[in-house]
């Protein structure tokens, strides 16, 4: 990716500008700025900076701030939109007393595995040949 010169102006800024420029001519007194150019700002201003962004849409910098900081807590407070893996450290585990495992496929075969204190047989491996049908 090539960098700016210093004074060049991005492109999607320059595109958004004409955005806002076209709606300002068109808009009646009064009217406010639509909620998808807003959105269309508080993206460009993430990417580009606050300032920048204002100066560029001819937008009150503080306005857009606000927006930006609501806009950054609304995602850090939607949850996730794919599970998350979290793994578990060995040593924070607390083995149960007694802990009873079954399996059962579509063919109706089961398997019932039964453990008290602290054992840990190969669970993976016994269900694996569980379902490949090894004895």
């Amino acid at each position: 990716m090539r960098g700016r010169k210093k004074g060049e102006v991005p492109l999607p800024l320059l595109r958004a500008a004409k955005r806002f420029a076209d709606w300002r001519r068109r808009r009646l007194v009064g009217d406010r700025i639509p909620k998808s150019l807003w959105s269309l700002a508080v993206e460009l201003a993430a990417s580009y900076g606050v300032g920048q962004t204002a100066a560029r849409l001819k937008l009150d910098y503080y306005g857009l701030k606000k927006r930006l900081e609501a806009a950054s807590q609304a995602d850090a407070l939607a949850p996730a939109s794919q599970p998350t893996f979290v793994e578990l450290a060995a040593s924070t585990l607390v083995a149960p007393g007694e802990c009873v495992i079954e399996w059962e496929n579509a063919a109706g075969a089961k398997m019932r595995v039964h453990l008290k204190g602290v054992q840990s047989p190969d669970l993976v491996a016994l269900s694996g040949s569980f379902w490949r049908g090894e004895p």
